[in-house]
This record gives C-alpha cells, sequence and structure tokens, in this order.
C-alpha cells in the first residue's frame, strides 16, 4: 500500500524516494539470508551512512542532513518495513551520537563525521543485568585515577554490542541516585571492554545483542561528555528521541505485515470468493490499517513537537506505546490470516510476529511508558 504523506519540502522528498530505492536495493534482498545466518549487516549500514541516512537529524556541520525529526521517523518507517533490524540499528546509532552532538565539547564533536557518516557505528550501554527499567540504580562504577577514569561492571542487552566502534557508558561516578550517574565516550579497543556471547533472541536475528563486561577499562577524562553527574539527564533526554525512533519502526514493520496479509488476503480464495471479502477478515484487517494511521499521526504529531523546541516526551511515550502495540497485534493477526501458511518460514509474517515483540520492550517497556503518561495526567 502506497502512504500517502504530506512532507515539510522537496529535499524531504527526495529523501523518502532515496530511502525507499535503498530500501528496495540493499536491504529487501537480503534480509532472509543475514536473519537465517544471524549476521550483523555491517555493510548496509555504512551504505546508508555514505548516503547520508545515518545522520539525517544532525547538523550539516558535523556531516548530518539537518533535517527535521518528522522527516526521519519517516525514513525509518520505509526502512523497517523491508528490514526492521536494519531500522533499529539507525535508531539506536543515532540514538548513540546523540550525547556528544547534544553536550559533548567542542574537541569530541570532532568525531562526529565519521559517527554520523557510518565508519564509525555506535552502542548505547544504559541497562544493567539487575537494572533494566530502574536505570537511576545502574551500578557500573567509573572511579577518577588521575587522567582517566577506570570503569567497573555490566551492561546487558546491548544493541552493536559486538560490532560497534565506540560505546556511551553510562557509569556510576558520584553518590546513589540519578545525580551520579556519568556518561563517558570510549573506544571499542579500550583494554578491559570485553563484549561477551551474543543472546540467542526470540527476533531481530541479524542484530545480536550481548553483555558488555568492563573490567578495570581506562578511559581518558576528556572522553566524559558533559560534566560528571548529568549521565542521567543526558540519558533520559536521548530516550525521548529514541522512543520515535522505535515508535517509527513499528509503523513500519506494522505496515509491511498488513500489506503482506492484504495481498494474500486478495490471492486466497475459500468457498469461492477471496478471502478478503469476508467480513470477519476484511473488517479486521479495515482495523488494523485505521490503527496504522492512528500510530503514524500520532508519531509524527511528536515529532513535530520535538522540531518546534516544544516539550515532546510525553507525546513520544504515547507513540511509542501505541506504536509497538499495533505492530504486536497487526503482525499476531497477519499470521492468522494466513493461516497455516502464516506459520511456516516461506511467508515473513512470522518473522514479522517474532520481531514486533521487542519492540514493546526496547527504550522503555511499555509498561514504563504508560508510568510516564500517568504521572503527567497526575502532575496537571
Amino acid at each position: 500500500m502506497t502512504v500517502d504523506r504530506i512532507l515539510p519540502t522537496d529535499e524531504a522528498h527526495d529523501l523518502l524516494d532515496l530511502a525507499t530505492e535503498l530500501a528496495d536495493r540493499e536491504l529487501a534482498p537480503k534480509v532472509t539470508g543475514h536473519e537465517e545466518r544471524a549476521e550483523f549487516p555491517r555493510e548496509v549500514l555504512r551504505t546508508l551512512g555514505r548516503a547520508g541516512l545515518l545522520g539525517l537529524p544532525y547538523p550539516e556541520e558535523y556531516g548530518g542532513a539537518a533535517q527535521p525529526y518528522e522527516v526521519y521517523v519517516q525514513v525509518l518507517e520505509i526502512l523497517a518495513s523491508r528490514w526492521l533490524a536494519v531500522a533499529e540499528a539507525v535508531s539506536v546509532h543515532t540514538l548513540s551520537c546523540y550525547p556528544v552532538a547534544q553536550f559533548g565539547t567542542a574537541e569530541q564533536r570532532k568525531l562526529l563525521p565519521d559517527m554520523i557518516g557510518g565508519e564509525q557505528l555506535g552502542a548505547y550501554c544504559l541497562t544493567e543485568p539487575q537494572g533494566g527499567s530502574d536505570a537511576a540504580a545502574l551500578t557500573t562504577k567509573a572511579v577518577r585515577d588521575g587522567d582517566a577514569y577506570v570503569v567497573t561492571g555490566t551492561k546487558a542487552w546491548i544493541t552493536h554490542a559486538r560490532t560497534a566502534d565506540f560505546y556511551n557508558i553510562f557509569c556510576r561516578t558520584g553518590g546513589p541516585g540519578p545525580k551520579g550517574i556519568s556518561c563517558l565516550l570510549a573506544d571499542r579497543n579500550t583494554p578491559g571492554i570485553e563484549p561477551q556471547a551474543a543472546e540467542r533472541t526470540m527476533g531481530l536475528h541479524s542484530s545480536p545483542v550481548a553483555q558488555i563486561a568492563f573490567d578495570g577499562a581506562r578511559v581518558p577524562v576528556e572522553r566524559l561528555v558533559g560534566r560528571e553527574g548529568m549521565g542521567f539527564t543526558i540519558a533520559m533526554s536521548a530516550l525521548d528521541s529514541g522512543r520515535l525512533g522505535i515508535a517509527a519502526c513499528a509503523v513500519g514493520l506494522a505496515q509491511a505485515a498488513l500489506d503482506y496479509a492484504v495481498g494474500y488476503a486478495r490471492e486466497r480464495h475459500q468457498f469461492g470468493r477471496a478471502i478478503i471479502d469476508f467480513q470477519g477478515l476484511g473488517f479486521t484487517l479495515a482495523d488494523h490499517a485505521t490503527q496504522i494511521s492512528a500510530a503514524r499521526a500520532l508519531l509524527l504529531a511528536a515529532a513535530r513537537l520535538r522540531d518546534a523546541g516544544r516539550p515532546y516526551a510525553t507525546e513520544a511515550a504515547k507513540a511509542k506505546l501505541f506504536a509497538t502495540d499495533v505492530a504486536m497485534r497487526v503482525t499476531t493477526d497477519a499470521v492468522q490470516v494466513l493461516g497455516g501458511a502464516g506459520y511456516v518460514v516461506d511467508h515473513p509474517v512470522e518473522r514479522y510476529m517474532r520481531e514486533a515483540k521487542v519492540l514493546q520492550i526496547v527504550e522503555g517497556t511499555n509498561q514504563i511508558q504508560r508510568l510516564l503518561i500517568s504521572r503527567a495526567l497526575a502532575k496537571g
């Protein structure tokens, strides 16, 4: 199904056309093989970087495209409709560039062109084995020792853990609670940074996640991003933007599932009729189309608030919550539309269903999104 979009500029139209062309040429033909081999598509990310799609929301002076989030999230949606793991990788990498771009020193920002250009891939190290939703309770420590911080601890569920070139490490440099957390930028070849074996996940096999052990890793003092004690503020600020990225991924995945289910339902005949003509199935697909349009509208409304410099955190939480729940519902029902055919790997809907689940978990579980929204309501 062609999505009728209203875009702010001719350049934005060109970017979405480019994203569609690359998605059809570089993503769609490769996804099945990479998923089967659990092989991360590093070269695909480089291709997207060289095409300018990894730095869309960042300033031109750093090699970015200076595009509004309204445009960036729609590019993500297109990528996700062909290969969710790639779209999620773009979202995570964009998130990983945020601390330096927004809070870094002039010297640190000299690193941005390689980051944004895709030559350097980033990882965002916040979650820990015993502390997922309660990020303020993280225990990874960084102790000042002369001209370096010595980092000790473990991070969990880190996207790009084994393939990243740089890590944003959120660690405790002070006392308990959010005010004791700082952010360090570390190179992958730093001694004492030890990515562990990849987790065996339900979906996103081509984007393996893993724990990272920090065993006395020395990170130079000049790699402190912002001031000591600013880490939690940096992390939460970045996650507001990251939630828009995940919502965009969810919309793209849901659209792909709907398009496939509709195509199948038009061709599949039972009792002398195309199964889409049976109201029990046709009405389900109609509900899905409506919910996807609503999710897209909610996402774009939040992105436009961000672009206007207005508070958007609560709207980002709503978009992430609604879009990912819609993706789970649509992909699950797409399997049902195909019946037995939906349960085999010959059709992509079984993969879509497995992939949708993780979107309800990453960048803050949907229970956390409900908590954030309810707190905003309580404050009035």
